[in-house]
């Protein structure tokens, strides 16, 4: 039987709040906070959908939507796809149409509702910014120096990828850079290849390839972890053992690894289709790729240089 079709909306105001509301329980699912949304008609475009739901339910006329994440789940009595829209310019004041509770709450405060499994992946993707920073070690003098211009350029997810720096240094950096991510309200994920990455205070853990099929579940007392993946079956392993978010590469030639083989953007496209969670695209990547990325079901850009140039 083919799934349910439904468009969602995760809205943000202008104060970078997320709209949620309580479904009725009488519904599937009922007693749960959920992200707007509905089910999509027959000849009606899933953005078609958003917008008269988002009009039917809360009042407010959407300006601009752009695809945030694309889930497909499995319920014991009930198969849905979920395309998920982030939503933020809309005109009117929103107000419960039907009668709902609805809140406005921080990104932040997400977790600490309780939503339908399916909204879970929905949860972690309204959380994660566009843009994925990737501070490597070439020049270990540089580290500080590259860390504040990226944060500077107001990015707020950044992995250390400190591979090659001995351990005293990369100890004595994350000492220093961690309290800077934290004032700027940045995530700083350290690099699996660090020997004893989760022993130091950081965000969370960015997973090699290597590391993350090597897993058999999530680790323990880690906030956020991320892997590299490079096909199909990394992705499906990074989603059975509970990954926060993925980066699939390379999806364009790279100065780097100019050898390796470009997914390019379809075969990128068709990947995260089959994975239910946010992925950024990386390899080749500028700031100016989001908007493809996004098209693509991306979660958004991961880089080395776009950050820096």
């Amino acid at each position: 039987m083919k799934p349910l079709q439904v468009a969602v909306g995760v809205v943000k105001n202008a104060a970078g709040q997320i709209l949620i509301s309580l479904r009725d329980r009488s519904l599937h699912q009922g007693g749960l906070w959920e992200f707007p949304g509905g089910k999509i008609e027959p000849l009606e475009t899933a953005e078609q959908a958003l917008s008269r739901e988002l009009k039917e339910e809360l009042d407010i006329a959407v300006e601009n939507a752009s695809p945030l994440i694309t889930i497909e789940h499995q319920y014991p009595d009930l198969a849905v796809q979920l395309h998920v829209f982030l939503v933020e310019q809309f005109s009117g004041h929103a107000r419960g149409c039907e009668g709902q509770l609805f809140k406005w709450v921080a990104p932040d405060e997400l977790d600490q509702h309780e939503f339908p499994a399916a909204n879970r992946p929905i949860v972690t993707a309204a959380r994660l910014p566009a843009y994925y920073a990737i501070l490597d070690d070439v020049d270990e003098s540089l580290l500080l120096v590259n860390l504040q211009k990226i944060l500077d350029r107001g990015v707020r997810l950044i992995q250390a990828r400190l591979k090659t720096a001995p351990r005293q240094a990369v100890e004595k950096f994350i000492e220093r850079a961690y309290p800077l991510c934290q004032e700027r309200g940045a995530l700083l994920l350290v690099n699996s290849a660090v020997a004893a990455a989760c022993e130091l205070d950081a965000s969370g853990i960015h997973l090699t390839s290597r590391h993350l099929m090597a897993l058999g579940q999530r680790p323990g007392n880690i906030k956020w972890l991320a892997a590299s993946c490079h096909n199909l079956q990394e992705l499906q392993h990074a989603q059975a053992i509970g990954v926060d978010f993925a980066v699939l590469a390379p999806v364009l030639p790279t100065q780097t690894h100019p050898g390796a083989q470009a997914l390019g953007w379809q075969q990128f496209a068709e990947l995260v289709s089959k994975a239910n969670l946010p992925v950024y695209a990386l390899g080749g990547m500028s700031l100016s790729c989001l908007l493809t990325a996004r098209q693509a079901g991306g979660q958004g850009v991961a880089a080395i240089r776009a950050f820096l140039d």
